[in-house]
């Protein structure tokens, strides 16, 4: 299969310029967007499991959709503390929706992103084909706010990661429903080492979705 080049653009957003970075498949299955770790501790679109996330869905001939969040890279506005975070992932949502119309919605989230992912999913008319949570920030961020979930999801969690402790997340997912937790053991939060396992793991997940 042929993969097509990275497109970079910017998209009207609720806080000014969004910036985007899209990759298109032919006969697209999905359209997979896929949100970065924090912005204050140097999460952009460029990170390593973001960018893993987004070989998975495009190596299963997803259209993909990275983006970076109000005031990182090209994007305008400033750090709102995950509500405006939340509003640029819908924001983005809708363009991929109008873009790639008629296509399911994967949604992929890593840490921070991963909050903010579920807490956009939980505001689509429609829960997302497939939601995909990497390390999420479920200490810091009020994830337990959302719960519970009212669909499916799939939770990616190193159980030697040290920034998001992997207690806090089995504890407060684990068992819930439609929660599948998927362990890494001796994996730490940015999966270094790890990353193929991480792709592996992402693909089966997406390639459940018929």
């Amino acid at each position: 299969m042929k993969q097509n080049a990275e497109e970079k653009l910017l998209i009207d957003g609720p806080a000014g310029a969004l910036e985007v970075v899209v990759t298109r498949a032919e006969n697209a299955r999905a359209v997979a967007v896929i949100c970065h770790p924090h912005p204050l501790h140097g999460g952009t679109l460029q990170n390593k499991v973001v960018s893993t996330l987004m070989r998975a869905a495009r190596d299963l001939n997803a259209n993909t959709v990275r983006f970076n969040f109000r005031g990182v890279g090209q994007s305008a506005g400033e750090h709102a503390d995950g509500a405006g975070e939340t509003e640029d992932c819908k924001t983005v949502i809708d363009w991929a929706a109008s873009e790639f119309a008629g296509l399911p919605l994967w949604l992929m989230g890593f840490s921070f992103g991963g909050y903010v992912a579920a807490a956009a999913a939980r505001a689509q008319a429609d829960w997302p084909a497939r939601l995909i949570l990497v390390a999420p920030s479920v200490e810091r961020m009020p994830f337990a706010d959302l719960l519970p979930l009212p669909g499916a999801a799939v939770v990616m969690m190193g159980e030697a990661d040290e920034v998001v402790a992997p207690q806090s997340v089995f504890e407060l997912l684990e068992g819930q429903q439609g929660i599948e937790v998927v362990r890494f053991a001796d994996t730490s939060h940015f999966f270094h080492g790890k990353l193929v396992e991480l792709k592996a793991a992402t693909e089966k997940a997406l390639g459940e979705v018929h």
